[in-house]
């Protein structure tokens, strides 16, 4: 678990949306496990989770559609942890009501759910905490305390606030400018 800090418009959501190769870089070559963005953009994005946490591109669809969706994005989907992320993020209520009819907080518990059962081995969290009530900011930072111990996975996590991942063990800070 990394984490870049920073202030606003510093080049946070920049940074991550140059990592999930939804900008082009100006040079060199995104790599993930041996696959080159240039050479295979397709096969990197796999490797690859981020949504942006503003999008309104899933509204008309429903959580359980979104996380259907994503078994093909992801080969390493792991569809049957969603009912304990659900849960563990109080989001059970809303797996099927449209995107559209749910909170700012309730959709980011949604694109929360799909990132850590992505099986992504980039995972990329903008601002995570931003609308979540305390007992989800507990479940994520215990989540992301968790995966702090594993090799397999990478996350890189934003914050304006370098105290926001509490007793999370960071392996590595980035602080920009601002």
């Amino acid at each position: 678990v990394s984490l870049v800090r920073g202030g606003d418009g510093v080049g946070k959501t920049t940074l991550l949306r140059l990592l999930a190769g939804e900008l082009a870089a100006q040079a060199g070559n995104l790599q993930i496990r041996h696959i080159g963005f240039k050479d295979q953009p397709n096969v990197y994005r796999q490797q690859v989770f981020w949504v942006e946490p503003r999008s309104t591109a899933f509204d008309q669809i429903s959580p359980t559609d979104y996380f259907a969706s994503l078994r093909t994005a992801y080969p390493q989907f792991d569809y049957p942890a969603i009912g304990a992320l659900a849960e563990g993020l109080s989001l059970t209520e809303h797996l099927h009501k449209p995107m559209y009819m749910l909170s700012t907080g309730s959709k980011r518990k949604v694109w929360l759910a799909a990132a850590f059962a992505s099986g992504a081995a980039l995972v990329l969290l903008d601002d995570p905490f931003a609308a979540l009530d305390k007992p989800s900011i507990t479940y994520v930072k215990q989540l992301l305390g968790e995966a702090a111990g594993q090799t397999t996975r990478a996350y890189v996590v934003t914050s304006y606030d370098a105290a926001a991942l509490g007793d999370v063990p960071l392996a590595a800070k980035l602080d920009l400018g601002g």
